[in-house]
């Protein structure tokens, strides 16, 4: 017998749909369509937004490509209209593959040559983690904008100079978590929660398990102090999406724990991670590991659940096992009926947005205050975490 109260063919059927839906919660507000599905899961689809094509409305350069994430960063702020002026990296080897994606990018000499150059607005990196903030704080001390890849700090004490500089300065210090900025389905689950799609949201549940291929980690992927801990870097992805669902501005860690249970051969490494928030507006609960393993189709089964008091949503971020392909998989239960709503159209406004915070001092893509807590959060669990040892 099925455990699904559905039928499999007809879920299947409505979950790769791009139209059809039946509008329950109020049309103009969240812009669903109201033509009537037979299907007992509903479908939606969202209209996108077309991609950039006007002239370069900002010029923007690389230093530090150590981590794959900066093809993320990149096509984010080109989706904003910004240029790829120039990059910088100490490694050879990465830069020259970087440079085969990108032949549009001058080769820079230093990093100082970037960080002198008046017509570059905003930098990016995606260095060694414990580099970003130092880098930051230059970036910023020059006059110029920052984005880093998560995560973006690794230390209070970084945080606290941080925070110093960018007050200082009145630059922008962004971190792309991209878990919420890059997947289709958690903005549109973002959309949904504003307007009351489930009424007050009470709790996010954050799952961000991960994979491990020994052969394509660097060394300094295996020594904590490098990578700040398994807290501080996935969990800053699932603390971000706590403070965002649940509008929260003020946290704390209620309790936090990590261990290390499969690669012992690594004295500081972790591979387990969970921490129990509370915000001003709400709860959460996050759990992190390395242990996807390789019959899963993708690097992760990444999963939010966003609690209301009239219903719940779930984002299958990167798949949904043993049903529809793919990922940014939403489902939304209210007080009428189950939905699967399509997000393959939906727009990432993070580049965009951020570009309009460079050109007009805004805070529209995230407010500062948010970027620096999300991190302050999972570097405070990091530091106060039990350290679990079970006996085989």
């Amino acid at each position: 017998m099925s455990r699904h109260p559905f039928d499999r063919r007809d879920f299947l059927k409505t979950a790769v749909a791009s139209t059809a839906a039946v509008t329950v919660l109020p049309q103009a507000a969240l812009g669903w369509s109201g033509k009537a599905s037979g299907s007992h899961i509903e479908t939606e689809s969202v209209p996108g937004r077309a991609p950039y094509s006007g002239p370069p409305r900002l010029r923007f350069a690389v230093i530090g490509i150590n981590h794959p994430h900066i093809d993320g960063q990149i096509g984010a702020v080109q989706r904003g209209g910004g240029e790829l002026a120039s990059v910088y990296a100490a490694e050879p080897e990465l830069l020259a593959e970087f440079t085969k994606r990108y032949p549009q990018a001058k080769v820079a000499r230093s990093e100082d040559e970037i960080l002198q150059d008046g017509s570059i607005q905003l930098v990016l990196s995606s260095i060694i983690p414990d580099q970003r903030a130092p880098l930051g704080v230059r970036v910023m001390q020059h006059g110029k904008d920052y984005m880093a890849d998560k995560p973006g700090i690794t230390t209070l004490e970084q945080l606290a100079e941080v925070r110093r500089v960018q007050a200082q300065t009145k630059r922008i210090y962004s971190i792309l978590y991209s878990e919420r900025h890059e997947n289709r389905a958690t903005v549109r689950a973002g959309e949904l929660a504003k307007a009351g799609a489930i009424g007050k949201v009470v709790q996010t549940i954050g799952m961000g398990p991960h994979r491990i291929s020994l052969n394509a980690r660097p060394p300094w992927f295996w020594v904590k102090p490098r990578f700040g801990g398994i807290l501080c870097d996935i969990g800053s992805h699932q603390v971000d999406q706590f403070l965002y669902f649940t509008g929260s501005t003020q946290g704390e860690v209620v309790a936090s724990q990590v261990g290390n249970f499969k690669f012992s051969q690594y004295a500081t490494f972790e591979d387990f991670g969970d921490m129990l928030l509370r915000g001003d507006k709400g709860t959460g609960y996050i759990r992190n590991d390395w242990y996807t393993p390789d019959g899963l189709s993708t690097w992760g089964d990444g999963r939010l659940t966003i609690l209301g008091t009239e219903g719940y949503m779930e984002v299958r971020k990167n798949n949904d096992i043993g049903r529809a392909p793919g990922g940014s998989h939403l489902y939304l239960v209210d007080q009428k009926e189950t939905r699967y709503i399509d997000c393959s159209q939906q727009e990432l406004p993070y580049g965009r947005l951020l570009v309009d915070d460079v050109l007009n001092r805004t805070e529209t893509s995230m407010p500062q205050a948010h970027v620096l807590l999300a991190t302050e959060l999972a570097l405070k669990a990091e530091a106060q975490a039990t350290k679990l040892t079970f006996q085989a």
